[in-house]
C-alpha cells in the first residue's frame, strides 16, 4: 500500500482528493494540516504542522511517502491589502512549497504533484489561440508571479534530487460548493435576477472539480507524467453566455440575459474599477489539453452539464 502526503485537504480541491483516495483501498493517506480535525477518515493519519513557509518542519508528516501531493497555497486574493502581495505570495507559493519538496526529497519521496495554476500562462487568450503547456510563462499578477517560481524551483530540484516532479495548471474549477464568482452567478441565477450577459461570444475553459481531481489522480503513478507540465479542462469551452444558460438548466430556472453590448459592460467596469472583473466575464482564456490527453491517454470523466448538475444539486441543498 503506497502511502500519500496530502496538503491542503481542507481546501476546495483537496477535499476532493481527499474523498477520491478514500475510495481507492490501494492508497494510505498522510493529511498535513494547520488545525487538528475531530475525526479523521479511514486509512488516514492526521500530522499537524505551522504556517506554511520556509521554516515549515514537515518531517512527521513525509515519513514514509512515496508520493506528495501539494493542493496548499495562499490562493489568489481579490482586492489584496496586504502592503507587499507578492512577497506574502512567495512566503507560502514559493519558500513553503519548497521547503516541502526539499524535505519530502530527502525521505525518498519518488514524486511531487504540484497543484499550480493556469494564471502562470496569464489572464486572458485571444479567442482561438488557446495557451499550451510549454509555452513560454507570462504571469501578470503576486499570484501567478508566485505559482511560476515555484514551479522553476521544483524543476530544478527534480534535476538535483531524481525526485519526480508534474505540475498540473488548472483553468477556472468548479463544483459542490465552489465560491466566489460562480457560487454568485448561480445565486442571482436562483433568484431570477436579469444579467446583462446575454451576448458575450467569448470562449473559456473551464474544469470541474471531478476532472480536476481524476487528472491529480492519474499523474499520482502515471509514468509519462513525470516532469512534465499538463494544462486541464473539461474538453469544451464555453460563453460566458453559453455557461448561465446552461447554469440557469441546471438549476432548473430560466436564465434571463439581457442582451447588452460587451462594449458597453467594459465601460462600465473601467468606470467601476472593475477591469480585471471585466476580463474575466468578457475575455477569452482557452487552454489546448492535447498533450495532457496525448501522453497520458487522458479524457475528462464528468461533462461540462454532468459537472453544473452536480454544483446545482450541492448549491439547492445549501440553501434551503
Amino acid at each position: 500500500m503506497k502511502k500519500i502526503l496530502l496538503t491542503g485537504a481542507s481546501g476546495f480541491v483537496g477535499g476532493a482528493v481527499l474523498e477520491r483516495l478514500q475510495q481507492d483501498s490501494q492508497f494510505e493517506t498522510v493529511i498535513a494540516v494547520r488545525k487538528a480535525w475531530p475525526e479523521v477518515p479511514e486509512r488516514t493519519r492526521m500530522v499537524q504542522v505551522s504556517s506554511i513557509d520556509a521554516v515549515t518542519d514537515w518531517s512527521e508528516a513525509v515519513i514514509g511517502c512515496a508520493i506528495v501531493i501539494h493542493c496548499a497555497a495562499r490562493v489568489h486574493v481579490m482586492n489584496d491589502t496586504c502592503a507587499d502581495p507578492l512577497s506574502e505570495f512567495r512566503k507560502v507559493n514559493v519558500e513553503g512549497t519548497l521547503q516541502l519538496a526539499k524535505q519530502a526529497a530527502m525521505a525518498g519521496a519518488e514524486r511531487f504533484v504540484f497543484v499550480s495554476s493556469i494564471k502562470v500562462n496569464g489572464e486572458g487568450t485571444a479567442l482561438g489561440a488557446p495557451y499550451t503547456a510549454d509555452a513560454e510563462p507570462a504571469p501578470a499578477d503576486p499570484y501567478g508571479i508566485s505559482k511560476m517560481e515555484a514551479e522553476q524551483a521544483l524543476q530544478l530540484l527534480a534535476t538535483q534530487t531524481g525526485m519526480e516532479v508534474v505540475i498540473i495548471r488548472p483553468t477556472l474549477v468548479y463544483g459542490p460548493g465552489v465560491k466566489a464568482n460562480f457560487l454568485n452567478m448561480m445565486s442571482w441565477l436562483s433568484k431570477g435576477v436579469p444579467l446583462p450577459f446575454g451576448a458575450i461570444h467569448n470562449q473559456r475553459s473551464l474544469v470541474a472539480l471531478d476532472n480536476l481531481v481524476d487528472l491529480i489522480l492519474t499523474c499520482v503513478a502515471h509514468p509519462s507524467a513525470a516532469n512534465e507540465i499538463f494544462l486541464v479542462s473539461d474538453g469544451e469551452d464555453l460563453s460566458t453566455t453559453q455557461l448561465l444558460r446552461r447554469m440557469g438548466l441546471a438549476l432548473g430556472v430560466p436564465a434571463r440575459l439581457l442582451p447588452i453590448p460587451v462594449w458597453v459592460l467594459e465601460f462600465g467596469a473601467s468606470l467601476l474599477h472593475r477591469k480585471a472583473l471585466s476580463q474575466r466575464l468578457c475575455g477569452s482564456l482557452q487552454v489546448d489539453i492535447s498533450k495532457t490527453q496525448t501522453l497520458l491517454g487522458w479524457a475528462a470523466p464528468v461533462s461540462v452539464d454532468q459537472a453544473l448538475s452536480k454544483a446545482a444539486q450541492h448549491f439547492r441543498c445549501v440553501e434551503k
